[in-house]
């Protein structure tokens, strides 16, 4: 069963899809976040479904900002906003009969792995953590990996939002595009987002640049340092040029037990979007995690 749901966040409004299982409940409940961009019919709906037929209450909502929940700026990334999303989503599902409130799990797939892990690590009410194709950001790494290139992307960006702050016009660049300039540019990203795969009527092709500097200043990898007691699984393909596998084992080692890390043979990263048998070894992983932890 899903049920479309609405639910209030620092006077926003945000939308969800609530799936419940044909089990009998209360069954444990999983509240879902996902790529940078996405909305909840793309990735994290799929997984969802998936979850759900695996015995668990699964909330995919659309962060602020992004989809048809409300905030503004429209396709904005807000990082400590979507903290503050992922605890209203929590306290919906512990709000509901079907849901075991003690027992609440976060999935994060892509930048949503980043997101779900420094989410569970300080909500004492997230019981476990996993975390697919993940991007856990942090600006060490982003430093290093622009290497001299970093000040002047601080720079740039800095100069974006003070031209707003002066009441100039929010500049949007596209979210994915085969050629030139995009947040994610390239053919892999356009192969997901700008074809009939992974299409929804509620996804932009556009994003503030203003994004781009919350992506390379954001540090959710220091949940890691913070999730135990509580149990953690990182599940990541070999290849992955989007989301590193540098950044899944840096997480894993961060990570104090119980913890596991499960790696996939795919040769890309949107390969754990939707492509087989990728996604169902994803989801068995976390459901074999999540069946001894939660």
């Amino acid at each position: 069963m899903s049920e479309r749901v609405e639910f209030d966040v620092d006077g926003i409004t945000l939308v969800g899809d609530l799936r419940v299982p044909s089990q009998a409940g209360p069954r444990p409940g999983l509240v879902l976040t996902g790529p940078f961009t996405g909305t909840r019919d793309q990735v994290t709906g799929l997984y969802a479904a998936r979850l759900t037929e695996a015995g668990y209450v699964t909330l995919a909502f659309d962060h602020r900002n992004w989809g048809e929940s409300g905030g503004t700026p429209r396709g904005h990334e807000d990082p400590q906003g979507k903290l503050h999303d992922l605890r209203a989503a929590v306290s919906l599902l512990r709000s509901r009969p079907e849901v075991d409130g003690d027992r609440i799990g976060a999935v994060g797939i892509c930048l949503g792995a980043g997101y779900a892990l420094r989410f569970a690590a300080f909500d004492p009410r997230v019981r476990a953590f996993a975390g697919i194709a993940g991007a856990y950001n942090n600006p060490y790494g982003m430093r290093a990996a622009m290497a001299g290139g970093y000040r002047d992307a601080l720079a740039s960006f800095t100069d974006v939002l003070e031209r707003q702050d002066r009441g100039g016009p929010v500049e949007y660049i596209p979210a994915v595009a085969e050629d030139g300039e995009a947040a994610m540019p390239g053919d892999e990203p356009f192969a997901y987002y700008g074809t009939e795969r992974g299409a929804s009527p509620h996804w932009r092709n556009e994003v503030t640049r203003a994004s781009l500097r919350e992506l390379i200043t954001v540090d959710n990898m220091t949940g890691a340092d913070f999730l135990s007691p509580k149990p953690g699984l990182i599940v990541h393909g070999l290849v992955d040029r989007f989301c590193s596998p540098e950044g899944a084992e840096e997480a894993y080692r961060r990570m104090d037990e119980p913890k596991r890390i499960v790696w996939l043979d795919t040769r890309l990263h949107i390969d754990l979007y939707d492509a087989e048998p990728h996604v169902t070894r994803a989801v068995e992983a976390t459901t074999a995690f999540l069946a001894e932890h939660l």
